[in-house]
């Protein structure tokens, strides 16, 4: 049976911890879940361009792919931190080099992912023992990567001119970021903020600047687009947990993915202000789907990515109020207005678990969702305060959020027992 343990939630989140571009001058500090989550992002975008019209069964293949050679890549690369990449890639060239070097990762990997699901740990063994990776779900992973890392490489190349790798650096990036301009959607972002396209992975790359409990010392310091990661492993994991149908393990980690998108345009605002003013709430999401329409919706519908923006806004619970509502699609009814293929329902979680938990009706959690988003505060709040960083403020919210989900299960898994394994 699934099982989601306190080691697997620690070890995704310390990425927190890993700095990137470490021997490079650097105006903020780059982390490694913060390049993950921008990286996902992008590949996010590749895959909704790259799969129009390709038939649905073929889609959901393609994104379990995407999504998992993601999470596999991101716990080999946790486990061999103090590689450097040209180390790494010069490894790799040497087959028995690399097979040893990946059975270790193996071995350091079992103990914490294998517990999650036999079928996921065995997808993993195959995945990183794989020397080749040449497939459509590859490319797009190879694309987001070198997107990711040449946008962190484009903020520390004009501090480090001095540095006679940059030179090297800065080319490897273009040529091959360039020769997989076949794939659809990698033009238009070599072509940066020219294009809408671009324009909204640079925006998004943003929230790597924008740090959560700004108003209180932690560490490590988490930005918001490494937590909207976190929050995405998580809602995987617990999907699996659940049994989800493939679908629903899709949107949910997307949901966590962009769950927090409008904060590039809001920042992030502490849960004790949303509450002081009752109508807050309502007035911040107002103004949350304001901006939203007006500075990405409508600028990728007019470039002609209107699906794109439609699978956002799915994500983002447009059509019923919250991102954390528990969803399906369904056909239009007779009657529905020209041109509407399907339209989105509310149902509870123990309709997901039953009737509603088939790819066919799109599902997508809310309350699980929540639950992985309120986990991740947990975590970052009890990490700092076991790192001998501490607060009022974290003690309260260590206190008020185990106590929140205390009682709360979904399912066959028993939140509240996760909460209560953080001492």
């Amino acid at each position: 049976m699934p099982s989601i343990r306190k080691s697997l939630l620690q070890f995704v989140f310390s990425g927190a911890y890993m700095k990137r571009w470490n021997d490079k001058l650097r105006p903020v500090e780059l982390m490694e879940v913060d390049k993950q989550a921008h990286k996902m992002i992008v590949a996010w975008l590749l895959l909704q361009l790259n799969t129009r019209g390709m038939p649905a069964e073929e889609r959901l293949r393609l994104g379990a792919e995407v999504v998992e050679g993601c999470l596999f890549d991101y716990f080999y690369r946790l486990v061999i931190t103090d590689i450097k990449p040209p180390v790494f890639y010069r490894i790799k060239e040497n087959e028995a080099h690399y097979s040893e070097l990946t059975e270790w990762v193996a071995e350091e990997l079992e103990h914490i992912v294998r517990p999650l699901d036999e079928d996921f740990w065995q997808r993993l063994l195959t995945y990183i023992r794989r020397r080749e990776k040449n497939t459509l779900a590859d490319r797009i992973l190879t694309a987001a990567h070198l997107y990711a890392s040449g946008w962190e490489f484009n903020l520390i190349k004009p501090l480090n001119t001095f540095d006679d790798e940059m030179p090297d650096i800065d080319g490897s990036f273009q040529t091959r970021l360039t020769a997989m301009a076949d794939l659809a959607g990698v033009p238009e972002l070599i072509g940066g903020s020219s294009n809408a396209l671009g324009r909204f992975a640079n925006l998004c790359g943003q929230l790597r600047f924008q740090k959560r409990w700004s108003q209180t010392p932690r560490i490590p310091e988490t930005s918001v687009i490494g937590h909207m990661f976190i929050v995405a492993c998580y809602a995987y994991f617990f999907s699996i947990a659940v049994g989800a149908c493939p679908a629903r393990r899709l949107n949910n980690f997307f949901c966590g993915l962009f769950h927090d998108l409008p904060e590039v345009l809001t920042r992030d605002i502490i849960s004790p202000v949303k509450r002081s003013v009752k109508q807050l709430p309502e007035l911040i999401r107002q103004y949350e789907e304001q901006e939203m329409q007006e500075r990405v919706f409508s600028l990728l519908d007019k470039a002609g990515y209107g699906d794109v923006a439609s699978r956002l806004g799915y994500f983002l619970g447009l059509a019923t109020g919250s991102e954390f509502d528990e969803t399906v699609r369904e056909p239009a009814p007779d009657g529905a207005p020209a041109g509407t293929a399907s339209v989105v329902r509310k149902v509870t979680f123990d309709e997901l678990q039953s009737s509603c938990n088939i790819d066919a009706l799109d599902p997508k959690d809310g309350r699980l969702v929540k639950a992985c988003d309120t986990l991740a505060a947990f975590i970052e709040a009890h990490t700092s305060v076991r790192n001998g960083v501490t607060s009022s403020h974290l003690q309260e919210a260590i206190a008020r959020l185990r106590g929140e989900y205390r009682r709360v299960t979904l399912g066959p898994l028993h939140v509240g027992a996760l909460f209560a394994d953080f001492d």
